[in-house]
């Protein structure tokens, strides 16, 4: 298992909406983040800055590097592109954390 972090921008003013919507998150984007090997997934806002904090675990075999061409991904960024900082695609604006500490 590998465990990695990144950061990802909310609108002003969307705080409540991302939280909702991630309370309704749809099972089948679930079922998909599941089998691409990832677990133990959350995300963290900064109540000041609105940065989303993210931390994942995935296996080693993950396919992480094709969800962003499956259908449900797709549709799930649509839907939250109103709310957050997106590129061109509708794929979030994220940037990847290097670890610089660990304690088990």
């Amino acid at each position: 298992m590998e465990k990695i972090a990144f950061v990802m921008q909310l609108k002003p003013g969307c705080e409540q909406e991302y939280e909702k919507r991630h309370d309704e998150i749809w099972p089948e984007l679930v079922a998909q983040l599941k089998a691409a090997g990832v677990s133990d997934y959350s995300i963290f806002l900064h109540p000041q800055t609105l940065q989303l904090f993210g931390v994942l675990k995935r296996t080693d075999d993950h396919g992480m590097n094709e969800l962003p061409q499956t259908e449900i991904m797709q549709k799930w960024w649509a839907y939250m592109a109103d709310i957050m900082d997106t590129e061109a695609d509708n794929s979030p604006v994220s940037t990847p954390l290097k670890n610089v500490f660990y304690l088990e």
